[in-house]
């Protein structure tokens, strides 16, 4: 299934249609805009990924010689006062790259902390895995990060190179990569061209080069075979709360609507029904008045219960999937959003019924708190996972502990042992990204 639909809450937003269809926008597919700004925007956050990662690779070589050199000096006892310092940074540099991991996509659990005895630090398997990542990321996650920081600077060089190619020495190499001397403005163009060259290889290459410098870190610094069970029973014992806690706050939730909506009506339609019999017989007037009221009270009880039951499990999505039904919810956002859900496949009733909650709320934030002008929810299954995108351009700022509904969120995505990212640095951007196994 497939589906990527554009609403505007305003009548002036129907006047973009024509723009919208020639972008793709209605035809199920995205535009040509679209595609070249997702990929820009993947390209930064890949850049800004592999520059974080050379940071870390840089200390990776230093702690990675240091090692060596300790190695080498345990022949004559001096390295055995230097070992536990090594073993320190070793596992304190490890820690801050799952911290870097963490901030780029699912968290990155640590195993219970690594010793830092030489004798037992030669048996310990987490610091054997840690060593083993430290020699991949001071060598290749260098080098990827060397190039991640260094094809940029070339494209902005080349690319700008007309605007300064005149104020060169004579006889200056042109090009970035060393070739070419410009004497004329097409030779100047033409290094510009260069530049365009190395943007399309950034927007190409680097989101790969951003994965694979994270490979081995997201492999070998996660909690092992021997230590993972107990993490595991920790988190399903908190998963297991948050169910809990989840359950009780929508039962509060649900209590909460009928005593004060529903059951106050019928309590009005009770009364009003008890008047108008008593007066049938001298007032007849009157009594269908009453009557009409309680036919009018009863018609808001029923709308108010039909509210309830579609916050219990909304029939929408056993009738129209989760494509339709997130298009239902952005037709009545008051923020112009587009849709574009990817899910070949169903998924199971409670992850379509929470990834539909989880956009509900978040679209509630959006219009309430974002002052946006634009909404983009993104859903994808993939890899037996179903991935939500949430972003807006508002002014960003937003906070889990300020009431904002994202701790209930937390606490619903935490019962399917999902995962919750939020990014929303002040002036915007806001991006929610959510993670549900589709089988729970």
């Amino acid at each position: 299934m497939s589906i990527s639909t554009r609403h505007d809450a305003s009548a002036d937003g129907r006047k973009g249609d024509a723009a919208d269809t020639a972008d793709g926008a209605t035809t199920g597919e995205p535009g040509i805009r679209d595609t070249v700004f997702r990929a820009a925007g993947a390209a930064l956050a890949a850049i800004e990924q592999l520059a974080g990662g050379l940071s870390t690779a840089v200390m990776a070589l230093f702690v990675l010689v240091w090692t060596a050199v300790t190695a080498v000096l345990c022949a004559v006892g001096v390295g055995l006062l230097m070992a536990p310092a090594v073993l320190r940074a070793l596992h304190s540099l490890a820690a801050r790259e799952r911290d870097r991991l963490g901030r780029w996509g699912p968290e990155v659990v640590g195993p219970t902390p690594a010793p830092t005895r030489l004798r037992l630090a030669l048996v310990d398997p987490t610091t054997r895995r840690e060593l083993r990542w430290l020699a991949h990321h001071a060598t290749l996650g260098l080098l990827l990060g060397l190039f991640g920081v260094l094809l940029p600077l070339l494209a902005v060089r080349d690319s700008t190179f007309p605007l300064y190619w005149q104020l060169m020495p004579e006889g200056a190499t042109s090009t970035s990569i060393g070739v070419g001397t410009a004497h004329s403005w097409p030779d100047a163009v033409a290094v510009a061209l260069l530049g365009l060259g190395w943007i399309a290889i950034i927007m190409g290459l680097t989101p790969g080069m951003a994965r694979l410098q994270a490979r081995p870190g997201r492999g070998l610094l996660a909690a092992g075979p021997e230590t993972d069970l107990s993490l595991r029973v920790a988190q399903l014992t908190a998963s297991r709360a948050a169910a809990l806690d989840a359950h009780s706050a929508e039962l509060r939730r649900i209590e909460r609507s009928l005593h004060d909506g529903t059951q106050n009506r019928l309590v009005t339609v009770t009364v009003l029904l008890g008047a108008a019999r008593r007066m049938v017989a001298r007032d007849p007037s009157g009594a269908e008045e009453l009557l009409e009221r309680a036919q009018s009270a009863a018609e808001q009880a029923l709308s108010e219960l039909r509210q309830v039951g579609r916050g219990i499990l909304p029939p929408v999505l056993a009738d129209r999937g989760l494509a339709g039904a997130l298009t239902g919810l952005a037709t009545s956002c008051l923020v112009p959003c587009r849709i574009d859900v990817e899910a070949p496949e169903r998924c199971a009733a409670s992850v379509e019924a929470t990834a539909y909650f989880v956009v509900a709320e978040a679209l509630t934030n959006i219009a309430k708190y974002s002052h946006a002008e634009n909404a983009t929810v993104t859903v994808r299954s993939r890899d037996g996972r179903l991935h939500l995108h949430i972003t807006d351009d508002g002014r960003g700022g937003a906070d889990e502990d300020g009431g904002s509904g994202l701790t209930g969120i937390r606490r619903r995505i935490a019962a399917h042992d999902g995962t919750l990212f939020l990014t929303s640095p002040a002036g915007g951007p806001t991006t929610l990204k959510v993670e549900l196994p589709c089988g729970s």
